[in-house]
């Protein structure tokens, strides 16, 4: 049954839904994380110790979070995967393009596939600057992102890559969360006006509030 599921085109998009959603609670949870580091070091650097302990003493130190990253993994591999093979079956189904663009389609829609691309490179770069320290411009120091997150934003590219991303991330979640809407059945005629709303400000909240990290440490905010 889960292999028929999964080979139907319904079964696909509802896979990429549910995993792209919970990439999105996520989201929601690390920006709120983020935006500890205008309260200080002591607060930011507590948070990420904090992490590590979740759920202690029944939970060994850590097991939480490599729990959490564990699921994220394997919802980021389930999106990207489903998201590659419907292209494909997409393009099979009509090797050739349109000879006009069909009208209506906003720039997200025509952009998710990039867009997916550019988040997938992105957060291979983020982890191994800020989570690894593998190209992190200064002196990683392990629990110490305050530090850290100063180190990235105070290089020009490290701004550049992670506006960027960011950006690219907001036109993802204006058109993925409605999407996911539509296939999970939630749509409708009388809703899609309000999950459109929705959709644009929540990806409007996400990316003010992870573009606020860069600016701060930029206009010295945060230093």
């Amino acid at each position: 049954m889960a292999r028929t599921v999964w080979d139907s085109t319904v079964g696909k998009k509802t896979v990429m839904a549910v995993s792209g959603l919970v990439m999105l609670l996520y989201l929601v949870a690390h920006m709120i994380g983020n935006l500890k580091i205008f309260f200080g070091p002591e607060e930011i650097n507590h948070y990420a110790h904090w992490l590590r302990t979740v759920g202690e003493p029944f939970m060994h130190y850590e097991w939480t979070l490599w729990l959490i990253r564990v699921v994220l993994v394997a919802a980021v591999v389930a999106h990207a995967t489903s998201a590659y093979q419907l292209s494909r079956r997409d393009i099979r189904a009509r090797p050739t393009k349109y000879a006009h663009k069909k009208a209506g389609k906003s720039f997200a829609t025509r952009t998710m596939r990039w867009g997916g691309i550019i988040l997938g490179l992105f957060i291979v770069w983020h982890i191994l600057d800020l989570t690894t320290g593998t190209v992190h411009p200064g002196g990683y120091e392990h629990l110490r992102p305050y530090q850290n997150i100063i180190d990235t934003f105070s290089t020009w590219y490290g701004n550049v890559v992670y506006i960027a991303a960011v950006v690219a991330l907001g036109f993802h979640v204006r058109h993925g969360l409605w999407s996911a809407a539509q296939t999970l059945g939630v749509g409708s005629r009388t809703r899609d006006r309000a999950l459109k709303t929705i959709a644009n400000v929540l990806a409007l909240l996400l990316t003010a509030g992870f573009v606020a990290v860069p600016v701060g440490v930029m206009t010295g905010v945060v230093s």
